[in-house]
């Protein structure tokens, strides 16, 4: 059944949200208003702004939190026929999920129902997945659990990292709201039950649990570097009591002990299987350099 009431309240952030709000509206989507976040100041903020896309499309937006009382109200009173999430960073309450007319949905970066939960594009490289995608499915009180509308696949290949991915992961989003949305609004989308017993869960990351275990494969390590790498917050390490980040390596053949460096020019180490070539490294307090140029001190082992 089409459209009666044609009210969306979105809230988004990041690439995906700009991208996916830029959809609705290149649909003619009716946005009556828009939750977004400030931006951390702790953060890298590499992507773009959903508050300043609301502004230049004339969308009143908010940067309080959508559960707050009073934005709860203000959404009833929109009475919205749609909720629509993308890469918003606070888990919504029922109350509010509710309140849409015709359903509240969530677009996740992954395919579910694997990589259910937080970062989940860091996740799949650090795992070493080939592939992984974007989902629109219901939200429920569960996170990421909801009747799945589409998703779309997209590789990861040996070499991308996760800001590689995560574009990937933007375009493929965008792929599926421009298929989904005119089903959703005339009444005609699919709703695939998810079976959470054939996914997987993963919380989210702090910068501490970027730390490097010598102990693993080369390739381990190699899927935890470029899972972190820039923008993210690196994968670390220590080298005579100084925290080092390792921005760029590569995996090699041969094998060593675990954590011992075997060459500085270049820089191979050794791990729990294989070498790995470190290429790029920080020690903290200074500038990224050329891991052959930087480790210069008669040091053995990585710690």
């Amino acid at each position: 059944m089409a459209l009666t009431n044609s009210k969306i309240v979105v809230c988004a952030y990041h690439n995906v949200g700009y991208r996916c709000i830029g959809e609705l509206l290149r649909q003619g989507a009716e946005i009556s208003l828009i939750f977004t976040h400030e931006d951390s100041p702790t953060e890298e903020i590499w992507f773009q702004s959903v508050r300043g896309l609301a502004e230049q499309n004339c969308i009143p937006y908010l940067t309080t939190d959508i559960n707050d009382p009073e934005n709860v109200r203000l959404v009833k009173e929109i009475a919205p026929a749609f909720l629509l999430s993308f890469y918003y960073r606070n888990m919504i309450r029922s109350e509010v999920l509710a309140t849409p007319l015709r359903g509240a949905l969530n677009l996740h970066g992954s395919c579910l129902p694997k990589y259910r939960g937080r970062v989940p594009v860091n996740w799949a490289v650090i795992n070493g997945e080939t592939e992984t995608g974007a989902t629109l499915h219901y939200m429920v009180e569960k996170p990421d659990a909801g009747d799945i509308v589409d998703q779309e696949k997209v590789p990861i290949t040996f070499t991308d990292t996760a800001q590689d991915v995560f574009v990937k992961v933007t375009d493929a989003a965008v792929t599926v709201l421009s298929r989904a949305w005119p089903l959703l609004r005339d009444g005609l989308a699919s709703r695939i039950p998810m079976n959470l017993a054939d996914g997987t869960y993963c919380g989210g990351r702090k910068p501490a649990d970027g730390r490097i275990d010598w102990g693993k494969s080369a390739v381990q390590i190699y899927n935890l570097v470029r899972g972190v790498t820039h923008p993210y917050p690196g994968a670390f390490t220590y080298l005579d009591g100084k925290k080092v980040t390792i921005w760029q390596a590569c995996p090699v053949d041969g094998s060593g002990e675990s954590g011992h460096i075997l060459s500085r020019k270049p820089l191979v180490v050794g791990t729990g299987e294989g070498l790995l070539e470190i290429r790029s490294l920080q020690f903290e307090g200074e500038d990224e350099k050329q891991a052959s140029d930087a480790v210069t001190a008669d040091v053995l082992n990585f710690d």
